[in-house]
């Protein structure tokens, strides 16, 4: 038997009180789960977080309704029965983990909560026989369905255009933050620094495995290097860069990225043929970094792409000057 599973009650075995204290606790976790995305997103966010302190007023109401028709039925002790003690019933995500969702992400956990909750009351309301409890079930089921007219509603009263456009604006600028600028600093220093010692050794030993073993080795050692370089330099609470760790992970796998790029051709026995094909990924490379300025740093494509292929040929002149000598 698997551990764990005999505590844990099947729902159809609950009784009808247990439905209703298991709908009054899933309401009053739900309240808290809306008002701290309104609280992690108000600094930011305003407007958003304004729609989830509606939200979780709504969740308020309900759960006293419910509170309301537990008393006139069963009196005023309220077994203590969660959504964790019934198997098989939908679980919510730690909020904790709010604080690693973007701002899409988080809209989309509220209307699937909203969703799964409009799938539980319906359920509860086949389960119960009093007029009056079936009655209020299928009005909270019909209210959960319709809190996506409700979220509408909410967003149109607090999430004018301009204020999504700000919102939008800022989510964008945060991704760049965290994600882009590092990842691009990344690429750019794995795909450059690394073309000096590559084509050094490529021309030096005309060894096409000792040129890749040497490749990986340096595009490995500067992708951790450039990795807890960035994690450890800024933890972003100051300067809004979002977690050391998503930057780290970014500028570490784009740093070895760009040096592999032109290393693993040399996995081909035939110097000149690997050169020729590392050659041909460099330059990919270079208009690669250029793109992406362009695209998220804003930077005019010419200017750009002149400073990137500029200081990659720079570099690669040096190794293979070096290495032919």
């Amino acid at each position: 038997m698997i551990p764990g599973l005999t505590t844990r009650r099947r729902f159809s075995d609950l009784s009808e009180q247990e439905i209703l204290a298991l709908a009054i606790s899933s309401e009053e976790d739900d309240a808290r789960i809306y008002r701290s995305y309104g609280e992690r997103l108000r600094g930011e966010y305003p407007a958003t977080a304004a729609i989830f302190d509606g939200m979780a007023r709504e969740e308020d109401q309900h759960r006293q309704r419910l509170i309301d028709l537990h008393r006139t039925r069963f009196g005023d002790v309220i077994p203590l029965i969660r959504r964790e003690h019934v198997a098989g019933h939908y679980a919510r995500k730690p909020v904790w983990l709010a604080k690693n969702l973007s701002l899409d992400a988080i809209r989309g956990e509220a209307t699937a909560m909203e969703q799964e909750a409009n799938r539980f009351y319906s359920r509860a309301a086949q389960s119960t026989t009093d007029a009056a409890t079936r009655k209020l079930l299928g009005d909270l089921a019909a209210a959960e369905a319709g809190h996506e007219r409700k979220a509408v509603d909410l967003r149109d009263t607090h999430l004018t255009d301009d204020a999504r456009s700000d919102e939008d604006a800022t989510a964008r600028r945060q991704f760049i933050l965290t994600w882009v600028q590092p990842g691009l600093a990344g690429l750019m220093d794995g795909s450059v620094s690394t073309l000096a010692p590559i084509f050094a050794t490529a021309f030096a030993t005309q060894d096409t495995w000792t040129t890749f073993l040497v490749g990986t080795a340096a595009s490995v050692g500067a992708g951790i290097s450039m990795g807890f370089t960035e994690a450890a330099h800024d933890d972003g609470v100051l300067s809004g860069r979002g977690s050391p760790w998503k930057r780290g992970l970014a500028s570490g796998v784009m740093t070895t990225l760009g040096g592999m790029g032109h290393a693993l051709p040399y996995l081909i026995p035939d110097f000149w043929t690997a050169t020729i094909i590392a050659m041909v990924v460099v330059f990919v490379e270079l208009w690669a970094i250029a793109w992406i300025q362009n695209r998220f740093m804003e930077t005019p494509f010419l200017r750009a792409a002149l400073q990137v292929v500029l200081g990659g040929a720079l570099v690669f002149a040096a190794g293979a000057l070096i290495g032919g000598g």
